[in-house]
């Protein structure tokens, strides 16, 4: 197990965390943002400093790289390189959508065996940043941007119960009327949720290169397909 320093900014919410030997020893949170200017360098400082006053040195440096807000990635991604830079360590960079599947996984016992995970981000009117995954969070479905109708995810309702979480379920529950259809209220994606993943990241030594790395800001879609960034 490793001690890894956790930021996540792509939403409104801001928060930072620091796990050692699979869990959480250090957190803090503002969900009332979007602060991240304000409040993330507050929030690394303390970590960093109860990390060294209980002498546990960094293996690395995980943060959430989008989709999401171009301004919360952008200061997110800018201050998990800096620390990268500053005391050489690797960067891990997660999914945004995935790291709000940890918390259902965790948590929601009640999932059965063929459920599908479809986590969602606001973009705004009736359209969606989201993607669909299975349980060992395989992508059924990679990232895309939905226009949701009463027609949206029907080929995975047909054949499996679906849930849906995120802080674009919201406005889809008026619209998906499915009976395979659940949603979860409450979820967003947290820094102290991005334990499982970031060391599952480092055993497989996926590190991003810190020079090169850039967050997947939120694009324009066209059936699917990337058009330009924002």
């Amino acid at each position: 197990m490793s001690c890894i320093l956790h930021i996540e900014t792509s939403t409104s919410a801001c928060s930072v965390a620091v796990s050692e030997d699979g869990q959480n020893i250090f957190k803090k949170e503002d969900l009332n943002g979007p602060s991240h200017a304000v409040s993330l360098g507050v929030f690394v400082d303390e970590a960093l400093s109860f990390a060294d006053n209980h002498a546990m040195p960094l293996d690395a440096v995980a943060v959430s790289c989008g989709p999401g807000s171009y301004t919360g990635l952008r200061i997110g991604v800018s201050m998990a390189k800096g620390i990268c830079y500053g005391r050489n360590l690797p960067l891990i960079g997660l999914q945004t959508l995935q790291v709000q599947c940890v918390p259902v996984l965790l948590y929601h016992e009640e999932l059965p065996d063929d459920a599908l995970l479809c986590s969602m981000i606001d973009a705004r009117r009736m359209e969606v940043y989201a993607a669909v995954y299975d349980r060992a969070l395989k992508p059924l479905r990679d990232i895309a941007a939905d226009i949701v109708n009463e027609d949206s995810y029907a080929e995975f309702l047909d054949k499996h119960p679906v849930y849906f979480f995120g802080d674009g379920a919201a406005k889809c529950k008026g619209k998906i009327k499915h009976p395979n259809a659940r949603f979860i209220d409450g979820i967003r994606p947290l820094a102290s949720m991005m334990q499982p993943l970031a060391e599952k990241a480092i055993a497989e030594k996926d590190f991003k290169d810190v020079a090169y790395f850039e967050p997947f800001y939120l694009k324009e879609f066209v059936a699917g397909t990337p058009k330009k960034l924002l």
